[in-house]
């Protein structure tokens, strides 16, 4: 290529194809190049139709364009906008600064596209033919479009600035070497990140990624078979909301819109492991309608999540694992049949302070939900939700749910103290149903009585003892400490002996479970 200053005054390189001629001019026209032949087959830039010499440009004259090229004509911006056209050879901008507008529409590389560290007004690849995306440390002031692309060999945008805008919606991207379809660890993104309906072969890596409105994987299916995870995004920062939610199919109006009851879905799908730890999200974290499949050694993994609302509105996972452990969330919108069951749900230290469950989700329901989350008995997933049944008016349930938490707290001790347990449940519930102290009273109370009018038993001293009165005799009996002047004046031998002794223990075990209950009580008033 002729290299002389006549290029800089917009005279036309001698050595330049006539594709390339018509792609100089456009540039310096701002206008758009389009080689497509109308045939939506041949044009088709993922199919296998051949694109000849006539559709192609070189890659170093795209760059050259881009990094040095000629002034545009009087009273236009000169851009890159590139429609039906191949480009050979590696297309490689790293560390450049490019000011045009650059926008390519249903395009080929035919090599990878290396842009790290370089800096970007504005970029869009339209639906577009990419091996690999290399754009580690890339910089844009504006957007970077990649929808409706293919990158058979990966995305790399570790520690990228992307000033507005990021678009990988419909996206098709394979894993790379390593393993990750997108590797974008460190990313940061001043609006939206929109990757909807996005599908990934491979761990799509966000890692302490930033963004700085919504982050919506609407529709998206994230397949990692081979490793661990297809989400890794522990410590990642959304502003607003993490949408791993349906898309609308259809319209292009339902794009980045939660889709209405009736309108046409694809699901958020993932095969393989999700991480979000110690993730902070400013509106919402919503997994409605979800689908995870993960094997037994995945999981969900929301440990130290912060939110203002979590939607756990999804399917219930076959298999694999859900652990919430140290999550802090203010509303927990949930559905009974989204949890997983006994040994599956982990939720040590998580804190929420409202539950709106959507549908029925009744006490006996949350129990069995409580109970999956605690494989060893534990007192907190227990307390944590009476404290906000309680704080929302709902008293009885929130005694239901203590008392729940003394019944399963019994089955880990041993037997005598098991045998204690089983008397303060059947007496007074853990004092959490104190009436029932007062019931057994008046049974026992009642039998002693009439089984007591059935004795006459001498007294001890003759002229030193009350009238006989069975029923106040087996009153001071049941009753500890108190003395109704009954006791102590009789002689009692054979089985009356045995009774009076049972009334007392019966007595004094009644009188131990209610102030035990009583303590309780106060304690948490």
């Amino acid at each position: 290529m002729t290299e002389g200053a006549g290029h800089r005054d917009g005279e036309l390189p001698d050595d330049l194809t006539i594709a390339e001629a018509g792609m100089w001019q456009a540039f310096r026209n701002g206008s758009v190049y389009d080689l497509s032949s109308g045939d939506p087959l041949v044009d088709d830039p993922h199919g296998g139709r051949p694109w000849g010499p006539e559709r192609t440009v070189r890659a170093r004259v795209v760059c050259w364009l881009l990094l040095d090229g000629p002034p545009a004509l009087a009273g236009r911006v000169s851009s890159l906008q590139l429609v039906g056209v191949r480009i050979s050879d590696t297309m490689d901008l790293a560390g450049g600064t490019v000011v045009p507008y650059v926008e390519l529409r249903r395009c080929r590389f035919e090599r990878e596209v290396l842009l790290p560290e370089t800096r970007f007004t504005t970029v869009r690849l339209v639906d577009c033919a990419v091996p690999r995306l290399e754009a580690a440390r890339l910089h844009t002031e504006g957007d970077l479009h990649l929808p409706r692309s293919r990158f058979p060999g990966g995305i790399r945008l570790t520690d990228a600035q992307i000033g507005t805008d990021l678009l990988l919606n419909q996206a098709i991207v394979h894993r790379d070497r390593s393993g990750r379809s997108i590797a974008a660890d460190g990313l940061a993104v001043g609006q939206d990140l929109q990757a909807e309906m996005l599908e990934s072969h491979g761990e799509v890596s966000l890692r302490s990624a930033q963004v700085g409105v919504s982050l919506s994987l609407r529709g998206a299916r994230l397949l990692n078979p081979y490793t661990r995870h297809a989400l890794n995004a522990p410590q990642l920062t959304v502003e607003r909301t993490l949408y791993l939610t349906p898309a609308g199919l259809g319209s292009p109006l339902l794009r980045g819109t939660t889709p209405a009851q009736g309108t046409r879905i694809q699901r958020f799908e993932c095969e393989g492991g999700v991480r979000l730890d110690d993730g902070r999200f400013g509106d919402a974290l919503d997994l409605e309608h979800a689908r995870f499949t993960f094997t037994d050694d995945q999981e969900l993994s929301l440990r130290r999540v912060q939110t203002p609302e979590l939607r756990f509105l999804g399917e219930r996972p076959a298999r694999g694992r859900v652990v919430l452990s140290g999550a802090r969330v203010v509303n927990l919108m949930d559905r009974a049949d989204s949890w997983p069951g006994p040994g599956r749900l982990h939720m040590g230290g998580f804190a929420y302070e409202n539950l709106v469950p959507r549908g029925p989700f009744p006490l006996e329901k949350r129990l069995r939900w409580v109970g999956a989350a605690t494989a060893e008995y534990h007192p907190e997933p227990y307390e944590r939700l009476a404290a906000v049944l309680r704080a929302g008016g709902e008293d009885e349930d929130a005694r239901e749910v203590l008392l729940a938490k003394h019944r399963r707290r019994r089955e880990s001790l041993p037997l005598a103290a098991k045998l204690v347990g089983y008397a303060q449940d059947w007496t007074v519930a853990y004092g959490y149903r104190p009436g029932r102290a007062a019931v057994w009273m008046a049974i026992l109370w009642a039998a002693g009585s009439l089984a007591f009018a059935r004795a006459e038993p001498p007294p001890l001293k003759s002229g030193e003892h009350p009238d006989w009165n069975p029923a106040l005799f087996a009153l001071d009996l049941l009753l500890p400490v108190i003395d109704l002047g009954q006791v102590g004046f009789w002689q009692l031998h054979d089985g009356w002996q045995w009774l009076s002794t049972a009334l007392v223990l019966l007595g004094w075990v009644l009188a131990t479970t209610v102030a035990a209950g009583a303590t309780r009580l106060l304690r948490r008033s």
